[in-house]
């Protein structure tokens, strides 16, 4: 066993570049990235959004956001419209396309959850506290800019 396999981080980033090509392959008959499916994943299940409150939740900047934007609103998933009350403010809303996907997908959280090997969702949920503790933990780490 190599000395990278001990290391938090290195299983870290293992599972997440497995979990990610696990995605990446369920997600290629529809020619959609993960990070796509993620936008879809909130509009199905919170409706529209601001750009801002997804770029918030998929911890993306606008940098990365917009173009990803552009490709599913492209493909005729989702449509961006400025706000009637604030024109600052660009909704993202999904169209009879993008809703129509979700029945569509509806198999792949299945077959990602079967491929995790837990036991159950208990163990499931237990896993995704676990990470958002680490996460918030890591958040707090000072960095060189804060000294």
């Amino acid at each position: 066993m190599a000395i990278v396999d001990e290391m938090v981080c290195f299983s870290l980033y293992s599972a997440t570049r497995a979990t990610t090509r696990a995605y990446t392959e369920l997600l290629a008959p529809w020619k959609l990235t993960y990070t796509q499916y993620l936008v879809l994943v909130i509009l199905w299940n919170e409706g529209s959004q601001p750009v801002r409150e997804i770029g918030e939740m998929l911890q993306l900047d606008s940098g990365t956001l917009s173009p990803l934007l552009r490709r599913l609103e492209s493909k005729e998933f989702i449509k961006r419209q400025r706000s009637e009350t604030d024109t600052r403010v660009v909704n993202v809303l999904l169209t009879e396309q993008g809703n129509n996907l979700r029945n569509e997908l509806a198999h792949i959280p299945e077959q990602i959850a079967c491929g995790t090997g837990l036991p159950d969702i208990a163990s499931a949920k237990a896993l995704v506290n676990s990470l958002h503790r680490l996460t918030e933990s890591m958040q707090e780490i000072p960095t060189m800019d804060s000294k």
